[in-house]
């Protein structure tokens, strides 16, 4: 049995146990939550759509952290330009429990 869901503007395949990392739900860890947004459904044969309005996809949060660094440089030729930023984009790390359907 999986589910697809959308959470962050990306969607996601997951079944019972999985662990992902999703974009910064804002909850601590250990909390639960639920994600709503649930697009497809496979529970012998696959539910989309208004078929599958009433799934819901209940997970535990594992933890929140941020990723590896990810280094922007701009630079433009003969101007004597150069600019460098980093980002580190922040994530929540859940375990999925249970796919309601």
């Amino acid at each position: 049995m999986y589910a697809i869901i959308a959470t962050g503007g990306k969607q996601y395949k997951v079944a019972e146990g999985d662990i992902i990392n999703v974009e910064k739900l804002g909850v601590e860890a250990g909390e639960s939550v639920t994600f709503d947004q649930v697009l497809a459904v496979n529970n012998d044969g696959l539910k989309v759509g208004a078929d599958a309005e009433n799934a819901t996809v209940t997970a535990s949060v594992v933890k929140n952290g941020k990723a590896k660094k990810v280094i922007v440089y701009k630079y433009k030729r003969k101007t004597g330009y150069h600019k460098k930023n980093g980002h580190r984009q922040q994530y929540t790390q859940v375990k999925i429990e249970k796919i309601n359907a």
